[in-house]
């Protein structure tokens, strides 16, 4: 998968009434709702559709966005921030706006346009309370963990339906984090850097009391990536209310192959070195979700401290490419109670 398109062409497929509202109204694209003023379109209109977590540039065509969403940040400096909002009652995810604010030109379904509005991807800098020193990039050969949302390409769901073996996991609200064994060197790696083995990072603490390094030796596995959701005190909110950081495995990663294990191997290798993997809600045959809404409901929930779960996260059973994404087929969906909160 390429760099994810924050800002792209798309078309307003059709528009309904925010009960009350008399100034505004919603407007559907792709799979998202979004609050607009009301007759700025009309279905059918191509338009450019912003995604949550847009980081729009401080420009007179976003100044109206200035109350609701103006932030600095030390990684990015100044600008826009697009996420979710509620006007009404009605949930909005993302921007809408009209073709206008975009230079002349040719524009075709789809286009990307991010790059030509300086468009960036709101990020905040992660700290896990003791990351400890970085020590290289992350590695190239391992992919980065990033679940497309079913919003953003609801055709996914046609692409589950094909699928003979499903299963939905939680989405634990922590940091992504990557360990891996590669020609008897470990290593282990937050969302962007690779990490020394010190007695500051949490990690790579976590990884030597629960002897990983020593148990991947022993076992006589191949060359692997595991990656897993690392929760606990000062990441993120800590809504699971963990004393001690815990890490859930999602995925493992054959770096021979470079394919994901299938989930019974997944489970096994976790077994074997006494992981514990993200809790699976549900593993069927036949996918019976027939639209975004359902899926959205589906992802509502709590987790066990009875916080808002951050949402839930649907694979095949068995690895499968996909088209859509020129990847393994995989979509998270993101529990709106949990958005609105953040």
């Amino acid at each position: 998968m390429g760099k994810r398109k924050l800002a792209s062409i798309q078309y307003v497929h059709h528009i309904t009434p925010i009960e009350g509202a008399d100034r505004i109204e919603c407007v559907h694209v792709l799979g998202w709702k979004c609050v607009a003023n009301k007759n700025q379109f009309q279905a059918g209109d191509s338009c450019v559709y912003m995604e949550v977590d847009s980081f729009l540039p401080i420009q007179e065509q976003f100044e109206f966005l200035r109350s609701s969403s103006y932030k600095k940040s030390e990684l990015l400096g100044e600008g826009f921030r697009l996420k979710t909002q509620k006007f009404r009652g009605q949930i909005s995810q993302g921007l809408v706006q009209p073709l206008s604010i975009l230079p002349e030109g040719n524009y075709q379904l789809g286009d990307d346009v991010t790059e030509l509005l300086g468009i960036r991807k709101w990020e905040i800098e992660e700290r896990v309370t003791s990351s400890g020193s970085v020590i290289g990039d992350f590695p190239n050969e391992i992919p980065k963990t990033d679940e497309m949302r079913v919003q953003s390409l609801p055709e996914l769901i046609d692409e589950f339906k094909k699928v003979s073996a499903y299963y939905i996991s939680t989405k634990m609200d922590g940091t992504s984090v990557t360990m891996y064994w590669k020609d008897g060197h470990f290593g282990v790696c937050g969302r962007n850097y690779e990490y020394a083995d010190d007695e500051k990072c949490a990690m790579w603490i976590y990884a030597h009391e629960h002897h990983i390094p020593e148990r991947i030796a022993e076992g006589n596995l191949p060359d692997i990536a595991i990656q897993g959701e690392f929760c606990g005190a000062g990441i993120q909110k800590n809504r699971l209310k963990l004393i001690k950081p815990e890490w859930y495995i999602f995925t493992v990663l054959d770096l021979t192959t470079h394919r994901r294990y299938p989930l019974h191997k997944m489970r096994e290798l976790c077994e074997t070195l006494q992981l514990k993997m993200v809790p699976i809600e549900e593993e069927k045959e036949i996918f019976d979700y027939d639209s975004v809404e359902v899926l959205l409901k589906r992802a509502k929930g709590k987790y066990t401290s009875g916080m808002n779960k951050e949402g839930i996260v649907i694979r095949p059973v068995e690895p499968v490419y996909s088209k859509l994404l020129e990847g393994p087929l995989s979509m998270k969906v993101l529990n709106n109670d949990y958005l609105l909160k953040e």
